[in-house]
């Protein structure tokens, strides 16, 4: 970090810091003028420094927030294809590398090899990560030796390798004779034996290094030409820790593929305690700090002493102060978009189809927000309903690619690859598409220009990836998930396909609002008031879940009336809205999303044993949680749609019924504090036709009369 900072780093450039070398940032960052010596003491501390590098919570500049392990080392993969994105579309995010540093342990994590492999990624020769290589994980010496597989699988993936590996001391010392047996044994040693060679003092070092092999001899005769202090400073001697080496390194740098450096260091080298497997959380003694303070001419009792004013210290921080100062650049407010694009869906249709029929209708009523609008896919564009807006326009790609099936008259979907297309297509991996979608709603404060990121992957795989998604919205990006198809109503698929849980996690999700639409209208609604939360200080992310059970719209009962109609708007986007009203209730419905027909069909049945039933259309238990709590003092929030839906005065026992978890929607009775019970999927699903399924999971019509006959018996 002090080679790149001080050295090579551009005001145009971006650096995602691992999670433990969050100090090391702040104290860059405090030398440059950047942070208030007052933080130096408040590490962890409330208000404080984070443990971790956070783009929204640290007082002083951050690029990517870091933290869970894999997704800060690919932030940068997808912060490229961002910036070349904006870049493409306004000429304003200019140039610049993106810089990973990481340590060797996270390469074990398989979003890295996820995102690695893409193919878009190869083209990124803005790319370098620096692979702090100590050999070491939390909890112990990562065994055997992995850097050759390591840099054999970069080189696959089509990167640039550089290894520095060891330093200049022990090349000199492999330059003598029996030189080529020690880097030959240190080469094959185990890490953990390596690793203890570090704790060893010096009679000890000289009996385990040279070894039981034939060139035990060579090395032992090698060993004895250098004294105690110059033997235990060589065999500690990697080029992770030469700065020289490391200039030369970043200086050699091809811009044209990606690049990895791989540089060999010790963790907690120079202390007493380097190279030990229990390092993690090692914290030095009084002596042992106050040794550490004389050899770097630092006082124990002043650490955040100034350098001397016109010392050669001094002046290169401000220097370097000055060469990467960044202009703030202005922000662009979000686009204008529409509430209601006018249009009153007829006949049968589904709420997976009505969300690309949706970006066609913005793209012709609102043409400045719907450029703005960029899709991300994981290869399922064609099976989510996103054919139609793919072909109105275009793949992005970084540069252009020719479509060779163009005269082929048997081709639907038209894959027009350029740099101005508006959907980005990836590998079937959920943790990249969350990762790019986090750094595409993060552009409006990168670079002042707001996009609106819509990513769309099956629903089952919320789950897969979700962690990587809650990061990125930890971390500023602000974008729309799609997930579909959703539910048991995918039922021919059987259980690997039907996700159960999905709905109670939108709820749950700090940073976003979920949705879960009955209609294409309703879905046409949630969509633009989720576009336009996008793209702004105060704006959030949004989960919509829809599905492909085909639904007749006019079950919907549109008003006519204009007013009507914003009412019924204003509610869907808050939350519900009452779908079937009666004069005298006895009882009330609550349904959401795909088993709302269930609903009403029960109710009718209902009303001819003489029971009263309105039905409630729930479009997001996500908002009206937050109206409970905000009624009951816990949180900022409206509650107005509490007082229009669940008035207390028709307060009834309360049937809830959805395609998820029962727990999703039973806080509802809480309302009005009312008998009630509670209808979903418990089970994971099974094949069949639609009425087999909902009839196994107790979600179809006979489930609520029968479930409403007990709560009114």
């Amino acid at each position: 970090m002090t080679t790149l900072w001080f050295r090579h780093l551009r005001p145009q450039d971006r650096v995602s810091v691992k999670p433990h070398a969050s100090p090391v940032l702040h104290a860059i960052n405090h030398l440059l003028g950047e942070l208030d010596a007052a933080y130096l003491t408040r590490l962890r501390d409330f208000g404080g420094l984070q443990s971790y590098p956070s783009r929204t919570k640290d007082p002083d500049p951050v690029d990517y927030s870091t933290g869970s392990v894999g997704i800060g080392a690919t932030a940068p993969i997808w912060g490229a294809i961002s910036r070349r994105y904006v870049d493409g579309l306004t000429a304003g995010a200019g140039t610049g590398r993106q810089y990973s540093l990481l340590g060797d342990a996270e390469l074990d994590e398989g979003a890295v090899w996820e995102a690695v492999l893409d193919p878009a990624v190869a083209e990124l020769g803005e790319l370098v990560w620096v692979v702090d290589l100590n050999r070491q994980s939390l909890d112990r010496v990562v065994p055997d030796i992995a850097a050759d597989k390591l840099r054999g699988m970069f080189n696959a993936a089509g990167w640039q390798v550089i290894t520095l590996k060891y330093g200049r001391l022990l090349q000199e010392f492999f330059s003598r004779p029996g030189g080529d047996e020690l880097r030959h044994r240190i080469d094959t040693m185990p890490n953990p034996e390596y690793q203890r060679l570090l704790r060893c003092g010096a009679s000890e070092l000289r009996r385990r290094l040279p070894g039981t092999g034939p060139d035990a001899g060579r090395i032992a005769d090698l060993a004895a030409q250098l004294d105690d202090e110059k033997l235990m400073a060589a065999i500690a001697d990697l080029a992770g820790h030469d700065l020289d080496a490391l200039d030369e390194a970043f200086s050699t740098i091809d811009d044209s593929r990606p690049t990895v450096i791989f540089a060999y260091t010790i963790k907690g080298h120079g202390l007493a305690t380097q190279g030990h497997p229990q390092n993690h959380s090692a914290l030095l003694t009084d002596e042992q700090m106050r040794d550490m303070a004389a050899r770097v001419g630092a006082d124990p009792a002043d650490p955040w002493r100034p350098f001397p004013d016109g010392s050669p210290a001094q002046a290169l921080c401000l220097n370097t102060a000055q060469r990467l100062h960044r202009e703030e650049s202005p922000r662009l407010a979000p686009p204008d978009l529409p509430v209601d694009m006018g249009r009153t869906p007829s006949g049968v249709a589904t709420t997976q189809a009505a969300i690309g029929r949706a970006l066609l209708d913005l793209a012709r009523e609102a043409p400045e927000a719907a450029r703005r609008v960029v899709t991300v896919s994981p290869d399922v564009s064609s099976s989510t309903n996103l054919g139609g807006w793919v072909n109105k326009v275009g793949v992005w790609s970084a540069t252009e690619r020719p479509n060779w099936f163009a005269d082929d008259r048997e081709t639907i979907l038209h894959w027009r690859e350029r740099p101005t297309g508006q959907h980005i297509e990836l590998g079937i991996a959920e943790v990249n598409l969350v990762g790019l979608l986090g750094e595409l709603g993060a552009t409006w404060s990168r670079w002042g220009q707001p996009l609106l990121p819509i990513g769309v992957l099956y629903d089952p795989f919320v789950e897969r990836a979700l962690e990587p998604w809650s990061y990125g919205i930890y971390a500023g990006g602000q974008s729309i998930l799609v997930g579909t198809p959703s539910g048991v109503s995918l039922a021919p698929e059987g259980g690997a396909h039907q996700s159960i849980k999905t709905p109670s996690i939108g709820l749950e999700q700090p940073g976003c609002v979920s949705y879960e639409p009955a209609f294409v209208l309703d879905t046409e609604w949630t969509l633009l008031a989720a576009l336009g939360q996008l793209g702004r200080p105060d704006g959030c992310s949004a989960y919509l879940r829809t599905s492909t059970r085909p639904v007749d719209q006019s079950l919907a009962s549109m008003p006519a009336d204009p007013a009507a109609r914003e009412r019924r708007r204003r509610q869907v986007v808050a939350g519900a809205y009452l779908l079937r009203r009666t004069e005298a209730p006895a009882l009330s419905i609550a349904a959401m999303g795909a088993l709302v027909p269930e609903a009403l069909a029960a109710a009718e049945r209902l009303e001819q044993t003489g029971i009263a039933a309105d039905v409630i259309c729930v479009t997001s238990p996500d908002l009206l949680y937050r109206a409970v709590r905000a009624r009951q003092g816990h949180e900022a929030a409206e509650s107005w749609i509490l007082d229009q839906i669940f008035p207390s005065n028709r307060a009834t026992p309360l049937v809830t019924v959805l395609d998820g978890h029962p727990h999703t929607l039973t806080f509802l009775a809480t309302i009005n504090r009312v008998p009630t019970t509670a209808l979903g999927v418990t089970r994971f699903g099974q094949s069949g036709s639609l009425e087999d399924v909902y009839r196994h999971h107790g979600v179809d019509a006979d489930s609520i009369v029968r479930a409403a006959l007990d709560l009114t018996g």
